[in-house]
């Protein structure tokens, strides 16, 4: 199946390599996949192929890629996995996705999706503009942030919601636990980020390059408990929506998130510790990070909608017990 992307250069990526350029803007894809796309001549500059991933790009030159998938990731398979429906009408569907869940087919995971299990439950009844890998996909969360995603049912809702995504008036607020006190109490990160140099798999805060990023934080509350490090209750609210955007912020302010073994100290050291939370804190799959709030404009209505969601039993544990030991 080919399905082809367009952009258009402005003066931000202006001089950047193409295969850079094209990895910045399909952030699903890898670099070496892209770079691949191009050597089999899958990619148009001002309407002429090109072969080379290091041709420079300039403002305004048309960019189109035709993205090649194999047949054998083309059959995406339904399968029944239960969906917590938060709401529903013949245009969206607002989904709260568990912990551990991948949003669409990839990197060798074709069947234990919510691409999977939208497909058993609505088969055809979903958008097609992202393709058959990602029907009804308007956004993403990580697969270990919990939280709600809105799904489009059809084409006209999903161009809508994209464009709100694009314009930044979408609502999305997240509740998380970080590891001590954010300075200051409440503010906001402005950066630009892309693709970590020594990691491509992960994201970094970059002056240079990379797309603007902006999360606005505010402490909710700071737990200063006996035995346990200094953690903090924050409620991070976005204004784009960059590929592990919260988590890239906090490191980029100094801490992480509990339970993040990607942007996270590998090994924090405690003197002293709280044995129920130390047993709680291994229990966490993911980090503590849960997508609690979404609103936007209904596409057809135009009315807004803001909906909200509870948090994991496994965030919930360790919050109830900071707020035990804690009162």
């Amino acid at each position: 199946m080919n399905n082809t992307i367009k952009f258009l250069v402005d003066e931000n990526s202006s001089g950047k390599r193409l295969d850079v350029f094209l990895t910045e803007n399909i952030s699903h894809l890898t670099r070496s996949f892209l770079k691949k796309l191009i050597e089999q001549e899958q990619v148009k500059l001002n309407k002429k192929i090109l072969t080379s991933p290091s041709t420079k790009v300039k403002v305004k030159d048309q960019i189109s890629i035709n993205i090649i998938i194999e047949n054998d990731e083309q059959n995406i398979k339904p399968k029944k996995i239960e969906l917590d429906i938060v709401y529903e009408d013949n245009d969206i569907l607002v989904i709260n996705k568990p912990e551990g869940m991948v949003v669409h087919p990839g990197a060798g995971n074709y069947e234990n999706t919510l691409v999977n299990a939208l497909l058993f439950k609505y088969k055809k009844k979903l958008s097609d503009v992202n393709g058959p890998l990602r029907p009804g996909i308007v956004h993403r969360i990580d697969k270990e942030t919990s939280g709600l995603l809105v799904i489009a049912k059809n084409n006209l809702a999903h161009s809508n919601l994209g464009e709100q995504f694009s314009n930044h008036s979408i609502e999305r607020k997240y509740l998380c636990l970080a590891w001590g006190i954010i300075r200051p109490l409440n503010g906001k990160i402005v950066t630009l980020i892309s693709r970590d140099k020594k990691n491509r798999q992960l994201m970094a805060v970059s002056e240079i390059n990379g797309k603007k990023a902006i999360t606005n934080y505010k402490t909710i509350k700071v737990f200063n408990i006996k035995d346990i490090p200094k953690i903090s209750l924050l409620e991070c609210e976005l204004e784009t929506g960059r590929t592990h955007q919260i988590r890239v912020h906090l490191k980029y302010k100094g801490t992480s998130l509990l339970g993040d073994k990607q942007y996270g100290k590998k090994n924090i050291k405690f003197k002293k510790i709280h044995n129920d939370f130390f047993i709680k804190l291994n229990k966490l799959s993911g980090q503590a990070l849960h997508a609690k709030t979404i609103g936007f404009a209904h596409p057809k209505t135009k009315k807004f909608m803001s909906f909200n969601s509870e948090l994991p039993d496994g965030f919930k544990k360790i919050l109830n017990l900071l707020e035990n030991l804690s009162s």
